[in-house]
């Protein structure tokens, strides 16, 4: 049962950790909207590549607001409540599961 305890603890690790850089590079490509940046450059070419797919079916549920984008808060959040709810709650199990494993014979 401890394996499978320290498989939660990894898998938890992992999406926390990815979910953190795909924060940042939510951040970074908000950042890089309010100028304008050279569409050819690949840091700005990957950052769109990277969130695009998630913001544009994020934009798709919000009413037009003229021009004012709000999709990066909603993911931003979305990312926040993954990282407290889902992460934390994989990590709180395997906890428990190690916890569990120390009574037994």
């Amino acid at each position: 049962m401890f394996v499978l305890a320290n498989f939660l603890l990894a898998v938890a690790k992992i999406a926390d950790i990815l979910l953190t850089i795909y924060l940042y590079i939510l951040i970074a490509r908000a950042i890089i909207s309010w100028v304008n940046p050279d569409p050819y450059n690949p840091i700005v070419n990957f950052l769109y590549r990277s969130t695009e797919p998630v913001l544009s079916r994020v934009r798709r549920f919000l009413p037009d607001m003229g021009g004012l984008d709000l999709s990066p808060i909603i993911v931003l959040v979305a990312i926040y409540f993954l990282q407290s709810f889902l992460v934390r709650s994989i990590y709180d199990l395997a906890y428990k599961m190690k916890l569990g494993m120390g009574g037994m014979p």
